[in-house]
């Protein structure tokens, strides 16, 4: 049922899957010039060897022997095969999921907060800031800071830092000072406070705000949570703790599926595969799971857009709804951006990787039924990724067909039990944005004639 790894099996390096897509990635692009970006202006908020990871096409990183050993706390993750769940669906499929649960800010995202922190303390930088969705993010960017003696402050989007006040506190308990964006602090958050006292926020808002803050005062390090292709490169560690794991269970996955937001649940865990079916390896389906109320993969377009509202973000090319696209409150706040990974857009629109958008109900159904079978309560964005297993699952079922399908399981839903509780009461509404919103989105994409 549980298949683990020694200390010993931690990876030594992070995959680079831009050294797979033919050698070259598309540039970051100055909004100003249109021309790539300059190292000095990603200096501005990034530590050199982030900047490095960023823009490589080399096909892997080595991680830090200080970053590996705080990896140990929690890593390697463990493996199950949910064989409660097979059993409930009445399902020949092989099911397994890669918990990570397990650390100590409760989801993935220790996997780069550590590193971010340990670069920028070698960096002689004495804080760090960031913006946060659900507060996952957030959490794990406090905790890495306290390790390293840094500072922290964090942008929590106004409807999460509402709907979860223990996941603020969390953050609070390691040292972060915690706002609810957009926040009266700053330039770009007054703004949109102007328009609309009561805005609910967005990622694309909390990541103008965190980077306002951080370009204001060179002792601050500005950090990310998703997208990037350091990010992406970090969680790989994931996927390759479980191609160890299948191996001991002598199994290899026919399908994939992670949640995607901004993408690194599903870099973390796909990339690995990818890199193996395009040097040879076998076949697989891989599947990313967003929500209907926020289908960047699904309805938005290739384009070179911002990744924050205010347009201070530099342009890349990636599936966008918008820089100023806003989606309804969903739970799954880590997964309310409108832009998506760079590497994750390239995968999918080269054929590489598939995606279906999945309405809120259904997705916590599917988180419910996991609970009761499993034990482990997913997060919301996980249940995603349950979601989208399960119909694979029963899909099996209808044909007679076994397959092993493997999840990315990238949190526990530990602070998401008012959204549970709406669920269980029957008042958990299925929000989808209108036609008129997506097209308003759609319009804030800047007309570049490169692609």
């Amino acid at each position: 049922m549980k298949y683990t790894l020694s200390e010993d099996d931690i990876p030594t390096s992070w995959l680079n899957i831009a050294a797979d897509f033919g050698g070259t990635a598309a540039p970051i692009l100055d909004p100003a010039t249109g021309e790539p970006v300059s190292r000095e202006e990603l200096a501005r908020s990034m530590a050199e060897p982030l900047i490095e990871q960023e823009l490589s096409t080399e096909p892997e990183f080595e991680i830090p022997g200080p970053v590996r050993d705080i990896y140990r706390q929690w890593r390697p993750t463990p493996m199950y095969r949910a064989r409660r769940l097979e059993r409930v669906l009445d399902t020949p499929a092989r099911i397994y999921y890669k918990y990570e649960g397990v650390a100590p800010s409760g989801s993935l995202k220790p996997n780069s907060a550590v590193p971010q922190a340990y670069y920028n303390k070698q960096a002689g930088r004495t804080g760090l800031v960031t913006e946060t969705g659900a507060g996952q993010w957030g959490t794990a960017i406090a905790s890495a800071a306290a390790m390293f003696g840094l500072t922290a402050k964090v942008f929590m989007v106004g409807v999460s830092f509402r709907q979860k006040p223990y996941r603020r506190a969390l953050m609070e308990a390691y040292g972060a000072v915690c706002s609810a964006s957009p926040s009266p602090e700053t330039a770009a958050g007054r703004a949109i406070l102007a328009e609309d006292p009561d805005h609910p926020g967005s990622l694309g808002i909390a990541k103008s705000e965190a980077m306002e803050v951080a370009w204001a005062n060179p002792e601050l390090g500005y950090t990310r949570g998703s997208s990037l292709n350091h990010v992406c490169a970090h969680q790989t560690v994931i996927g390759q703790e479980a191609m160890a794991q299948m191996a001991l269970a002598d199994d290899y996955p026919d399908i994939v599926v992670g949640p995607c937001g901004g993408g690194s649940t599903l870099a973390g865990m796909c990339f690995p595969f990818l890199r193996d079916k395009l040097r040879g390896g076998r076949e697989i389906r891989l599947i990313a799971a967003e929500p209907v109320a926020c289908p960047t993969l699904t309805r938005g377009r290739i384009a070179y857009d911002h990744s924050d509202a205010a347009r201070l973000t530099p342009l890349s090319r990636m599936h966008t709804l918008g820089h100023r696209f806003v989606p309804p409150p969903v739970h799954a706040g880590g997964l309310r951006a409108h832009d998506s990974s760079p590497l994750i857009s390239r995968a999918v629109e080269n054929g590489l990787m598939e995606a279906v958008a999945l309405r809120q109900v259904a997705v916590f159904e599917a988180g419910i039924m996991f609970a009761r079978a499993e034990g482990i309560l997913p997060a919301p964005e996980s249940s995603h990724a349950v979601r989208a297993a399960i119909d694979e699952a029963l899909r099996c079922r209808e044909e007679g067909r076994s397959k092993a399908i493997l999840i990315a399981l990238s949190g526990h839903g530990h602070f998401d039990l008012a959204a549970y509780e709406k669920y269980l009461s029957g008042t958990l509404p299925d929000d989808e944005p209108s036609e008129e919103v997506f097209q308003q989105g759609l319009d804030s994409i800047p007309q570049l004639a490169t692609l």
